[in-house]
């Protein structure tokens, strides 16, 4: 049977089987990376909606996949860990230095572009979380040169969550937020032998905060 649930997720296993989150799918197809994200996928009075006949020939062209892996998903002949492939779950993976660079994410925080690489990440409820591999010895003692932090540029973020952010003149910090208002945010070091920064919030072009790390 032709539901919304199980079109949804054969482009979710689709993404997998080519080792991509359903952004990564999006963008490998030339498409918005949001165009499958799980807000996408409801309208706003709870409707459900469909994805468009265009965005799925989109993606089978950019996988090399065939109609007919796509709708055996759909009609229950093949299974995610079968012909679709044994799904694992993946984010982009960029290096901290290079995250201070243009042309790698969009206003939001959220990835972009080319020169990602992929990691395997041990969940999937954010299909929107990208990874950072941290270089040198700025955010000891929690983090070190090499260990790689998942972030997400859609979950809230408060006081006391360690965050990552980018100013406008593309310096890369992650901090812990000490606090945030209207007007000022302030952000205290890792590392103990750094101070805590303040900033004017038009001083600063994203926040997003980090999930899990690597160690």
């Amino acid at each position: 049977m032709l539901t919304h649930a199980t079109v949804w997720a054969a482009i979710d296993a689709l993404a997998a089987r080519n080792h991509m989150t359903p952004s990564g799918l999006a963008r490998k197809a030339g498409l918005d990376p949001t165009t499958f994200n799980k807000s996408k996928r409801t309208a706003n009075e709870g409707r459900q909606r469909w994805p468009s006949t265009e965005s799925i020939s989109k993606i089978l062209e950019a996988t090399n996949s065939s109609i007919e892996e796509f709708t055996a998903v759909i009609s229950g002949v093949g299974t995610v860990e079968g012909r679709m492939g044994k799904p694992r779950w993946a984010v982009p993976l960029l290096g901290l230095a290079q995250a201070g660079k243009g042309g790698y994410f969009d206003d939001s925080g959220f990835p972009e572009g080319q020169g990602w690489d992929e990691i395997a990440f041990p969940g999937d409820d954010d299909d929107t979380a990208y990874a950072l591999e941290v270089s040198g010895e700025s955010m000891l003692p929690l983090y070190r040169d090499g260990d790689r932090i998942i972030v997400s540029p859609t979950a809230q973020v408060r006081r006391g969550d360690r965050v990552v952010v980018k100013t406008l003149e593309g310096e890369v910090l992650a901090k812990t937020l000490a606090r945030i208002t209207a007007k000022k945010i302030i952000l205290e070091s890792l590392n103990p032998e750094h101070d805590t920064l303040e900033f004017n919030l038009r001083e600063i072009e994203w926040i997003v905060r980090i999930l899990w790390a690597s160690q």
